[in-house]
């Protein structure tokens, strides 16, 4: 079996503290030559990004940074512009009804190559409350301190 190779570009690591996820998508994304030249090159940012699905039934990422490519002319790219993501129509509709019925948001998690095309990582993900921030470090330490605890008593 061939392997897979994945090249990460950018990662929004904050939204994994932001949101509960249940579950992940990979969408290609609709991009110009320019914009994959950048992206070759890792000039990528995911901070405030977030995903919408149109009345149309198509999914937008907007406010995903991919700066203007540095050797590029006067049809450089919008480095803020709304890319479309291509998904199956199935899975769209299947967003559609999650994002209607219980309130999710899509949030985009990261954006890599692979085998040679650019993929997005697409999450359904709720929003959490601060005191879900709280009890989601304290478990953090209370691992961490458990294994360096571990650790102390095989040496």
């Amino acid at each position: 079996m061939a392997e897979e190779r994945i090249k990460i570009i950018a990662e929004n690591r904050k939204a994994r503290h932001d949101y509960t996820i249940f579950e992940t998508f990979e969408a290609g994304i609709a991009l110009t030559g320019t914009e994959v030249k950048s992206l070759r090159a890792g000039k990528a940012n995911m901070k405030d990004s977030y995903a919408q699905i149109t009345k149309k039934a198509e999914v937008f990422v907007y406010q995903l940074h991919i700066s203007p490519y540095d050797h590029g002319n006067i049809f450089n790219h919008d480095p803020l512009r709304n890319r479309r993501l291509l998904l199956h129509r199935a899975e769209i509709n299947k967003l559609i009804g999650k994002v209607k019925e219980k309130g999710y948001a899509l949030v985009p998690l990261k954006i890599y190559f692979k085998h040679g095309l650019v993929k997005l990582e697409l999450a359904l993900a709720v929003g959490k409350k601060n005191y879900d921030k709280r009890q989601d470090l304290a478990k953090k330490d209370a691992k961490r301190e458990m294994e360096r605890a571990l650790k102390e008593r095989n040496r």
